[in-house]
């Protein structure tokens, strides 16, 4: 059995953490913003900016 590292271990907590918050970006997710921005790189960008200071505060940044 393979056996992990400590830095991996916490790694891991950290993904099920975020994952039971969903912040996790999801394929399906990611799809649809970039249909609603009608894959414009641009639109997207902006979308990320605009929403990022919802969802991650600055000192977690």
């Amino acid at each position: 059995m393979k056996q992990i590292i400590n830095k991996e271990y916490e790694e891991w907590q950290k993904y099920k953490s975020e994952k039971a918050k969903g912040h996790m970006l999801l394929p399906d997710t990611v799809r649809f913003i970039c249909e609603d921005n009608k894959c414009d790189a641009e639109k997207i960008g902006q979308h990320f900016l605009e929403i990022l200071p919802k969802i991650c505060p600055p000192e977690d940044r």
